[in-house]
């Protein structure tokens, strides 16, 4: 038999009752073993994900079967390469206990444990987001969240939202298609969505997106079929990938990616960081470049899925950012809320740990628990060549920039062309669902803003606006 502990080893006796000034008495100060159980369970909860609380997530691997050095120097890149990662996927508006199989965009963030540190790929399960400049993040989220006077969730603070930021007609298009409601994580794309990177050994830039297209094939819900699921399960994505990778139904996805030459932008007509846009496959076509599987649950949740920290900061040589002002914003904005949520020392957990040797001069701080390697510096720069140096052969290429520091405007107003491409993609069913979506959605929503969001659909075709118009008569 194994004989219970405390936290510290200490062999427990009684863990009925505890210890009390006779059998009606109070409690003795003393019951230290009380006092353990009762504090770690008033800390058993870390602050929830502001935004993706909800998720699952499992271990897996990807393997690249195409040659990539021309674009990339990154190992992770490399023909052959097989790297280790972990895959968390969430809900992004509802809290912690929410319903899976909500109508809401869902996050596919990839932490890829590579020979050269931990690359985050910080993606949704669409191309596109709602907004392209993180200046108005805040407040998009708020709309997503609960009413602070009612502690209600708002149809009509989010619609009055997007029809005042029309540059979220694409991802709104996409979250109220059929596709909105993904039937489970394994039967949905994802997507790195930011623009990227690539930098190759002759120091040359490229840009590039990430694809990562499902293998199972494409499954959604409809409204009546996911309020039938969530009334009987409310955990159902969780539940299918659990119970999938554990029968050893392994899920899988094609990794493809579309690459443009840093000076080959123009040829898109738009600017190709903007978050809101997608590149067109017909101009710039997607590579195979490998696959991704899943094949492991964690088996701790709270401390590998829950303590799960992603960000888009954690690049690897060969692997850069972009000028996206949202990508700009959340390699600052990601790191900060693991710090407060998690703790100074998030990186050490296992599952954020990298798996390749660390050599930093950051130290203590709550929790640190790591061996302190360095000897005689405890700094940089220093004179022992034992300590860890900068090494500037990794520098990357310089970025030409160009204009003025000021507030600026968008390159484009266009906010319909892509929404209208996407509608003119969609079959009569689909279209139908769409306008049923639309409507069920516009629930208590004020008319001035219905009429606004109905002025937009026209701009992006007739059909669609008079589609929504007769869904909301029904």
């Amino acid at each position: 038999m194994k004989r219970m502990t405390n936290d510290f080893g200490n062999i427990i006796a009684d863990n009925q009752n505890s210890l009390s000034a006779g059998a009606k008495g109070p409690l003795l100060l003393q019951d230290y073993l009380l006092l353990e159980k009762l504090a770690h369970q008033n800390r058993e909860r870390i602050p929830e994900r502001t935004v993706h609380a909800k998720g699952s997530a499992a271990y897996g691997e990807m393997k690249i079967t195409a040659d990539l050095s021309a674009y990339t120097k990154a190992k992770v890149f490399q023909k052959g390469e097989i790297t280790p990662l972990f895959l968390r996927f969430s809900t992004v508006a509802g809290e912690l206990g929410a319903a899976d199989a909500e109508r809401d965009v869902r996050g596919f963030a990839v932490k890829f444990y590579t020979k050269e540190g931990n690359w985050d790929l910080v993606g949704n399960n669409t191309p596109t987001f709602f907004i392209r400049d993180a200046y108005k993040f805040p407040d998009f989220i708020h709309t997503q969240k609960r009413d602070p006077r009612s502690n209600l969730r708002s149809n009509n603070a989010a619609w009055d939202f997007w029809t005042l930021c029309p540059e979220s007609l694409h991802q709104v298009t996409i979250l109220m298609s059929d596709r909105g409601i993904p039937a489970t994580y394994r039967h949905m794309h994802g997507f790195g969505s930011h623009t990227y990177s690539f930098i190759n050994n002759k120091n040359e830039r490229f840009w590039v997106k990430f694809h990562f297209k499902t293998l199972q094939g494409i499954k959604n819900l409809s409204n009546k079929e996911a309020e039938e699921l969530i009334a009987k399960d409310r955990e159902s994505h969780q539940r299918d990938l659990y119970n999938a990778i554990e029968k050893g139904d392994f899920p899988k996805w094609k990794v493809q990616i579309q690459i443009l030459a840093e000076n080959d932008t123009d040829k898109l007509g738009f600017n190709p960081f903007d978050l809101t846009k997608i590149w067109p496959h017909s101009i710039v076509p997607l590579i195979d470049v490998g696959e991704l599987i899943l094949n492991k649950n964690p088996q701790n949740y709270f401390n590998e899925v829950e303590q799960a920290a992603f960000s888009p900061s954690n690049i690897v040589p060969g692997i850069g950012f972009s000028p996206d002002k949202m990508l700009q914003a959340r390699i600052f904005s990601y790191p900060d809320a693991q710090r407060y949520r998690i703790g100074t020392n998030y990186h050490l957990l296992p599952v954020n740990r990298p798996r390749n040797e660390i050599n930093t001069y950051n130290v203590a701080g709550a929790m640190n628990s790591d061996n302190y390697k360095n000897k005689e510096a405890y700094y940089e720069p220093n004179s022992y060549d034992d300590s860890p140096k900068e090494d500037k052969s990794y520098l990357e290429p310089d970025l030409f920039l160009d204009g003025l520091a000021q507030r600026h405007a968008p390159l484009d107003q266009d906010f319909y062309t892509q929404p209208r491409a996407l509608f003119n993609l969609m079959n009569e069913n689909q279209k139908k669902q769409l306008f049923e979506n639309i409507a069920s959605s516009m629930e208590n929503v004020n008319e001035k803003i219905i009429d606004r969001a109905l002025k937009h659909f026209e701009k992006i075709s007739p059909e669609y606006a008079n589609g929504v118009k007769k869904a909301l008569k029904k």
